[in-house]
């Protein structure tokens, strides 16, 4: 089943404004999660590498202490952090990291990590189909507070953790994941990895660019712009790789994307712009005389992105990778 976003209102929604949001679509953005750590990229088999024991341990979560197996092996994941998951070390048998605009497929650039898992909804629903869970035989089940009205049900099939969303600073969920899971040195070793990776790329662009030029990052959806500042791409550009931001941004207060008009768009002064959308929102955009009279746009110096897999790509630690071993090829495509 397709599942179509439902414009831009719904992104803002979807934006983990953290409270349950079922959607039931194919155009939008989300993805959020609270995650740990590690430093690989493509997990074994879960603790497939150890065997199966009985042993537990205890854990605090976002709702207390839970019992959950020291090497989970069949692990059903809802809350959006499989890909925290596999750079732990672990394999889900069960995801909702699902593409944003296909609930039916993986985003492009987690196709090979969650290979074999079964897609069981989208990370941003509140509520799963409990049969296809059921059916995965699970030993430790992983949600979000979006999903907390199902917590009940699913505790009677398996041991399960919530995990509290956090707003902006992804870091954090990796940590967190880290420490309910016993490897919070590998949740650091990868973050550091990480973090030197993308100022390597950011000190490059600026060598490319000059120290001083600026970044834009936003989604089209239904005519109306959404900008990434502190999440999504825009968390990449300005935090991770350390480029400049533009004049005019609006102020981003949570996980929530502020949203402009074609007006408001026009009135950020960046020297470069990666514009993120469908076929549909990409045309309407480019179509509209406000746009087409940009600086940036005029000097040629704009990316188009599709939304599958740009929107997610930069909410994904392993999406963070790809976009930041990208950046500098895309930005060398417009010069």
């Amino acid at each position: 089943m397709k599942k179509t976003f439902m414009t831009a209102a719904l992104v803002l929604a979807l934006m983990f404004s953290l409270v349950g949001c079922s959607s039931k679509s194919t155009t939008e953005p989300n993805n959020n999660t609270e995650t740990e750590n590690t430093v690989t990229q493509a997990p074994e088999e879960n603790a497939e590498s150890e065997e199966a024991s009985d042993e537990t341990r205890v854990v605090t979560d976002a709702r207390g202490e839970v019992e959950i197996p020291v090497n989970p092996q069949r692990i059903v994941d809802l809350s959006g952090n499989s890909d925290i998951l596999s750079i732990l070390g672990y394999k889900v048998a069960g995801t909702a990291n699902s593409d944003a605009y296909d609930y039916t497929k993986f985003p492009s650039y987690l196709e090979d990590t969650l290979a074999g898992a079964e897609i069981v909804g989208y990370s941003m629903q509140d509520t799963m189909d409990i049969e296809a869970i059921l059916a995965l035989d699970p030993d430790l089940i992983i949600i979000s507070s979006v999903q907390e009205k199902m917590y009940e049900q699913l505790q009677e099939v398996a041991p399960t953790v919530m995990i509290e969303l956090k707003q902006l600073d992804w870091t954090e969920d990796i940590a967190d994941m880290g420490r309910i899971f016993d490897k919070e040195e590998e949740a650091n070793a990868w973050l550091e990895e990480y973090k030197a990776a993308a100022s390597a790329v950011g000190e490059q662009i600026k060598e490319m660019n000059g120290e001083d030029a600026t970044y834009l990052a936003f989604l089209a959806s239904g005519g109306q712009i959404f900008i990434f500042d502190g999440a999504g791409v825009g968390s990449v550009l300005y935090q991770d790789m350390g480029l400049a931001k533009p004049e005019g941004m609006p102020e981003q207060e949570n996980i929530s994307l502020p949203v402009v008009t074609y007006e408001g768009l026009a009135a950020i002064d960046a020297d470069y712009i990666f514009a993120i959308g469908t076929d549909e929102d990409l045309a309407l955009l480019e179509a509209s005389s406000i746009y087409q009279n940009i600086e940036a746009v005029k000097n040629g110096n704009v990316i188009t992105l599709p939304s599958s897999p740009y929107f997610n790509m930069g909410y994904s630690p392993i999406g963070k990778e790809v976009f930041i071993n990208e950046a500098v090829s895309l930005l060398e495509s417009i010069q």
